[in-house]
């Protein structure tokens, strides 16, 4: 998973993913100068795109070659600020339909304690070729 996300956003900042279950997927992400905002904590923008990133991962996990999985929907509650360390995020099913998955993710600081939950609503489609 990680060599797949090389060259992209994911490398840029950091998003490291770490464990694959059987219906989950960890991923982590470090708060420092490349997540934080201007106030030293987590930018709320960094959580949503490690969210994202865990539940779009986990959706192309679960589907035969030939299809994709396109996030179309995201929210997120952030519950705690977070200044220094690493914040780690966990996806687990909320629904795996054909056309649709839903995905919850919690988020928690080096401490255990939750700084986030999200929810992402991913379409499911055939994969396209790309246009130029």
């Amino acid at each position: 998973m990680n060599e797949f996300c090389r060259g992209t956003m994911l490398e840029v900042i950091g998003i490291e993913f770490t464990e694959v279950g059987p219906d989950y997927v960890v991923a982590t992400m470090p708060v420092d100068e490349r997540t934080k905002q201007p106030y030293g904590i987590l930018h709320g923008g960094a959580s949503a795109a490690l969210a994202e990133s865990l539940g779009s991962m986990a959706s192309n996990m679960a589907l035969e070659d030939g299809w994709e999985a396109l996030g179309i929907e995201l929210n997120a509650n952030h519950l705690r600020a977070l200044t220094t360390g690493t914040v780690t995020g966990r996806v687990t099913p909320v629904h795996i339909g054909r056309t649709l998955h839903v995905w919850e993710i919690e988020m928690t600081g080096e401490a255990g304690k939750p700084s986030c939950v999200s929810r992402l609503t991913v379409l499911v489609r055939e994969r396209r070729t790309p246009t130029t």
